[in-house]
């Protein structure tokens, strides 16, 4: 067989085996929210709403955090799939998909995966059916609630995958797991915090990268599934650098798209990163080189709930002409490398070292 082929080969089976593993996740979450609407629904049938919308949120999601995971396990473990991780998998896109219900809260986003969200759904709801109070009080208050039900969901379901396995891994699994979740959070506020500060900080805008989404999003994903698969402290901190790395790229492609993504692709619209007045390495960059004039157009349009489609545009335009664009573009390209370089040194099988590689690829360059 020649290396072409051998190449294809490979690649083949990890795409097959990554679909695989998706599907068992998914079929985990299903299964999840078919059992906890079983007992919502016999109080009432009015929750019978809340279940539908979160079963149609948790079933649009990307797995990228899922499939970190599981080939993180993979990786540790000789190419096989160790006890648990799928389960623990699944708990992390419930952790994921109550952060985005939140998330959405927190940023008064209309849209998600090409679906209102939870909360605007619920306060949509609450004009056609001409109820009584603030619409969007309500959808607020279900959407927390929806939320917080994915969090506990989420614990349970993790509880549940590790119970039977070594007491040591289990405690170090969980340390990690309990980790994410204060990053996550740290990094939430720090986000929203930089948003009640007029001048955008290079520094803070790097740490809320780091903590919200570099590590939350591959790094500990990795080390998760990592740890169940019995990896070595080398492998762990390897998975970790790969994190820091292509996590930091993942969320400055997440920033551009934020801004310039087509919301055909994306799901959500393109204006309300500059409306919500996020403080993003972008915007920081741009502060730093746009002249008097453009720096005024950006104070005035960042945070503004009434931000017009021509003003995004303005905006737009100093972020590219401060050149802004090109260095988070550049950035990304140099982290890509790193991560790439570190995934070539793990001590792997080659279809995971593969799917790693696809996986990274796919969230650097990706469109939505």
């Amino acid at each position: 067989m020649d290396v072409g082929s051998d190449s294809e080969m490979v690649e083949s089976l990890a795409r097959a085996r990554g679909a695989e593993d998706v599907g068992l996740v998914d079929d985990i979450i299903a299964n999840r929210l078919d059992r906890h609407a079983h007992v919502l629904t016999s109080v009432g049938d009015e929750l019978s709403t809340v279940v539908a919308v979160l079963r149609d949120a948790a079933a649009r999601g990307k797995r990228l955090r899922a499939s970190f995971c599981l080939w993180g396990a993979r990786g540790a473990a000789d190419g096989e799939l160790v006890p648990g991780a799928v389960e623990t998998a699944a708990a992390i896109e419930l952790f994921h998909l109550a952060a985005l219900v939140h998330d959405d809260i927190m940023d008064n986003s209309d849209a998600r995966r090409g679906l209102p969200t939870v909360h605007r759904r619920f306060a949509d709801e609450h004009t056609r059916d001409g109820r009584h109070g603030d619409p969007d009080g309500f959808g607020s208050a279900v959407a927390i609630l929806a939320g917080d039900m994915c969090l506990a969901w989420s614990d349970d379901l993790l509880a549940t995958a590790v119970v039977d396995i070594d007491r040591d891994i289990r405690h170090a699994t969980r340390m990690i797991w309990s980790q994410m979740r204060d990053e996550a959070f740290a990094g939430q506020y720090l986000d929203m915090l930089s948003q009640t500060i007029p001048a955008t900080s290079i520094t803070r805008a790097r740490t809320v990268l780091r903590f919200k989404s570099a590590r939350y999003t591959i790094g500990h994903p990795l080390g998760i599934g990592g740890t169940l698969g019995g990896a070595s402290p080398t492998l762990v901190g390897q998975y970790d650098a790969i994190g820091l790395s292509a996590g930091e790229a993942f969320q400055l492609r997440d920033d551009l798209l934020g801004v310039f993504g087509d919301p055909a692709i994306t799901g959500k619209p393109a204006i309300d990163d500059i409306r919500e007045g996020k403080r993003t390495l972008l915007v920081a960059l741009a502060e730093r080189s746009a002249s008097r004039t453009e720096r005024r157009l950006l104070a005035d349009c960042l945070g503004n709930p009434n931000l017009t489609e021509d003003q995004l545009s303005a905006v737009r335009e100093v972020l590219s002409a401060s050149g802004a664009v090109t260095v988070v573009e550049d950035r990304i390209a140099r982290l890509a490398d790193e991560a790439f370089a570190t995934v070539d040194e793990l001590e792997v099988d080659r279809v995971t070292r593969q799917a790693l590689t696809c996986l990274i690829d796919r969230c650097l360059w990706r469109q939505s």
